[in-house]
């Protein structure tokens, strides 16, 4: 029992009762039992801190979990999202990502291997510029691509890309990729495709996601650039929960 209090009095969670609901003798003894108790045993604190950080996880995790649920709609099953791998999957990932980002990059060929390895799996991309104004460029590129039907072909190629994504090397891509760059440039600036990428932030925001690449695979959310184990084992996970 003086261990438990000790635990909770370290962590202030009794501090309302220490404060109110003993005496000035009463209080005096108890802080003798703490500092006495951390002197003899320090470990006490260490692991009253970890059970408190392992409860704060899974209360986020909990929060993250919710938050998925009540976006599903807009998460899963934006009919205006592109999609590669294959649209019926069973499975869906949901990747925000940044044009510019060099982790988004890097976790590109193993999302692709995944794609060819796993054929119930089902990819939603949803543009999330957060590194600067090329970023923002290359998201309406990007989306206004979607009117042409040239988005994968523009995606794969702005995730291969090793320069800034600046107008002109934007149109070079673009034209490469066999868009229509005039029609393209003026798609970039209609209000509808500064709509989509408002909403992609806001669901972002409501996801508490901080930056790209983040991942929303079944109920949970994995932030960061993984490896394709990592892929295939959460895949395999939700996969498994139906």
């Amino acid at each position: 029992m003086k261990r438990i209090l000790v635990a909770l009095l370290a962590l202030g969670l009794v501090g309302t009762a220490v404060a109110q609901g003993f005496t000035p003798e009463q209080r005096q003894e108890i802080i003798a039992i703490l500092r006495e108790a951390l002197v003899r045993d320090p470990t006490i604190l260490r692991e009253a801190m970890t059970a408190a950080e392992q409860a704060d996880q899974r209360d986020r995790e909990g929060a993250t979990r919710l938050a998925i649920a009540m976006q599903g709609e807009a998460l899963f099953r934006d009919p205006a999202d592109p999609v590669k791998g294959n649209p019926q999957g069973t499975i869906t990932i949901v990747e925000f990502f940044d044009a510019r980002c060099g982790y988004c990059k890097q976790m590109q060929p193993a999302m692709e291997q995944l794609l060819r390895r796993q054929r119930d799996v089902r990819l939603v991309l949803k543009d999330l510029p957060i590194l600067g104004p090329n970023s923002v460029l290359a998201s309406r590129a990007l989306i206004a691509a979607q009117r042409q039907n040239r988005y994968a072909e523009l995606h794969e190629a702005l995730m291969k890309l090793r320069e800034e994504p600046a107008e002109p090397v934007l149109r070079r891509e673009a034209e490469r990729a066999g868009l229509d760059w005039a029609r393209l440039r003026r798609d970039m600036d209609d209000a509808g495709v500064q709509a989509r990428l408002n909403a992609n932030i806001r669901l972002a925001q409501t996801l508490r996601i901080e930056g790209t690449p983040a991942l929303v695979i079944g109920d949970a959310l994995v932030p960061g650039a993984v490896d394709l184990a990592t892929l295939e084992r959460m895949v395999a996970e939700a996969r498994r929960r139906g």
